[in-house]
């Protein structure tokens, strides 16, 4: 199983938006707001790394609103 945790910069004001959709991907396992230089942090879950880089690249970085991403994976024990 691969973990990732994706930090979020979203447009001004988008935050909500965006938590919404994220609430609605299936890999999203968790979403909290954060204050300074990214707003927001989601976990994912998926079955390997190349299904998890789809999951951002095609279901979060796609996301109306969302601006920037950066991506930390590790596994699951």
């Amino acid at each position: 199983m691969a973990i990732g945790f994706v930090l979020i910069k979203t447009a001004p004001a988008e935050e909500r938006d965006v938590i919404d959709v994220l609430n609605n991907i299936a890999e999203v396992v968790e979403v909290h707001s954060l204050f300074g230089e990214f707003d927001l942090i989601a976990k994912i879950k998926a079955e390997n790394f190349n299904k998890l880089g789809q999951v951002v690249v095609n279901k979060i970085r796609s996301i109306d609103g969302v601006e920037d991403t950066k991506t930390l994976t590790g596994i699951e024990f």
